[in-house]
């Protein structure tokens, strides 16, 4: 967990996840970090397993990585393991790094086609429920993504017209004090 607990890790594998592999470089120019940064990092990564050499690419030069995995799922009961700091700080690079994907899109989002414009959908939904409603809401919310096709660095060939690459970010997140709020 101590691996992917930098915002910087996140990004990157984020990155390889959805463009499929590439060079420290090209990752680096991505980021707007320096080669050796982006360089320094994927090795971290890689020996813990959460990137890999992509062997059948580059030259001795040249190094390509990859993602080995498609996700990466952390649910909050895993903070009582071993290191819970390092869970913490795995957790505070993700909103991080949501963020910045936020960020991005709103920045973005006055030049896209009207119907992408119409799509954007930023809500929150105020809830009072127990912790296993809880539990039972993420799954849900999971099983209603899963039924949408999903993304992937290769294009697809059975892709419609007009499908275009979406975030979806959800949080459940307690809010355990605060007006209104009773103490357990």
């Amino acid at each position: 967990m101590r691996a992917l607990a930098h915002p910087v890790r996140v990004q990157l594998v984020g990155l390889l996840r959805k463009h499929g592999p590439s060079t420290a470089t090209r990752l680096a120019e991505r980021l707007g970090v320096n080669s050796g940064t982006a360089s320094y990092h994927l090795r971290r990564l890689a020996a813990a397993g959460f990137v890999a050499e992509d062997t059948g690419r580059g030259n001795a030069r040249e190094r390509w990585w990859r993602s080995p995995h498609e996700q990466t799922r952390f649910a909050g009961g895993e903070l009582d393991g071993q290191e819970p700091e390092a869970g913490l700080a795995y957790l505070r690079s993700v909103a991080a790094a949501y963020t910045l994907r936020v960020q991005r899109a709103l920045d973005e989002v006055h030049t896209a086609p009207r119907p992408w414009r119409d799509a954007l959908d930023m809500s929150d939904r105020p809830l009072r429920i127990t912790p296993a409603e809880a539990v039972a809401l993420g799954e849900e919310l999971r099983a209603v993504a899963e039924r949408y096709r999903r993304d992937s660095a290769e294009p697809a060939d059975d892709m419609p017209e007009g499908a275009e690459r979406v975030s979806v970010i959800t949080y459940v997140l307690p809010e355990l004090s605060g007006p209104g709020v009773k103490p357990s």
